[in-house]
């Protein structure tokens, strides 16, 4: 006599305590290793900082991660936040915006079925918001899947992708002409008659923290006298980042490169790496040094950088700026 095995029972719950969310991060880091498209801004080391650090979000949220358990076993989530807007409980992405939940969506283990994606979406619907604004969905959604006729996507903002499987000379070959090879050799020139010029890639915990603040410095040199809506070098904003990037460390995910003449640094970028991707998150240079075009030389170096760690692809993540276009193979919005 023979006997089927016993299938784990699924259940779906709804946690809406950060400390409860705390006990989830290596299954939660897995799910998100898992993605077809990994975004690091997924990590539980980001999506806890930011819940903690952005207060002006935080104070008036409240937490709302739906997750799906086959026994023990986490295999399924959605990182949520609900809070007022005009009258409205609005349910968001943790993080909420472009440049801080980009590439949200609902999370599976690889050998799950869609049952437990359609199961986290009712979640969703039954959460008791208003409204679902889920902003930074990737193309070919999990969410829009799961929801299927019950919502329309809207492409809001393309994102330049670029593939560096053959290699970072390969491609810069392939994707520039010999002038403007010879337009950046030359602004390398330039930047190198005012002083010793060198590249340097932060990557260890110490290392990244004081790299940080030369970011931070150039950042609001950049947008000295003019309207910055990024919040990066908000007090709340510079907390968040050396928070996020001192628990990111341990995880080797966060990346600064700095272009620096006679040791101080004139450009710098911020980029995460994640299973194989380089995740562009924010760069900025000395506008004092702007007509030598520092930021797109170090743009450039951050690339090359990447692609020598074994960088198989770039997410430039944004809009469609020309240096980003003129490198990108195309666009996953």
């Amino acid at each position: 006599m023979t006997t089927a095995p016993v299938a784990t029972r699924l259940e779906f719950g709804t946690l809406e305590r950060i400390e409860d969310f705390d006990e989830l991060r290596p299954e939660w880091n897995a799910l998100v290793r898992a993605m077809p498209r990994p975004s690091p801004f997924l990590l539980h080391e980001w999506l806890s900082t930011w819940w903690r650090w952005w207060q002006h979000y935080g104070e008036r949220a409240e937490l709302s991660v739906h997750v799906a358990r086959r026994g023990d076993r986490l295999v399924g989530a959605v990182p949520l936040m609900i809070r007022p807007h005009l009258g409205l409980q609005v349910a968001r992405f943790i993080g909420g915006s472009e440049r801080v939940g980009a590439l949200a969506d609902l999370m599976l283990a690889p050998d799950e079925v869609p049952d437990v994606a359609v199961g986290l979406a009712g979640q969703i619907a039954s959460s008791g918001a208003d409204l679902v604004d889920l902003y930074g969905l990737p193309a070919r959604s999990r969410v829009a899947g799961a929801l299927r006729s019950e919502i329309e996507v809207i492409a809001r903002v393309e994102a330049p992708v670029l593939d560096l499987t053959p290699g970072w000379d390969a491609v810069y070959q392939a994707k520039t002409s010999s002038k403007k090879r010879n337009f950046h050799r030359r602004r390398r020139r330039q930047l190198a008659s005012l002083g010793r010029l060198e590249v340097a890639v932060a990557r260890t915990r110490h290392d990244l923290a004081s790299a940080l603040d030369e970011a931070f410095r150039l950042h609001a040199l950049r947008w000295q006298g003019r309207p910055d809506g990024s919040g990066f070098v908000t007090p709340v904003g510079k907390r968040f980042h050396r928070a996020a990037i001192d628990l990111l460390a341990e995880l080797d995910v966060p990346r600064i490169v700095l272009l620096k003449l006679d040791g101080r640094a004139i450009a710098f970028h911020y980029y995460l790496v994640l299973e194989g991707r380089m995740y562009v998150h924010r760069l900025g240079f000395d506008p004092e040094l702007a007509r030598l075009s520092p930021g797109l030389v170090n743009t450039l170096d951050a690339i090359e950088a990447a692609a020598a760690e074994g960088v198989t692809r770039v997410e430039f993540l944004g809009g469609a700026e020309r240096y980003k276009v003129e490198l990108a193979d195309g666009f996953e919005p």
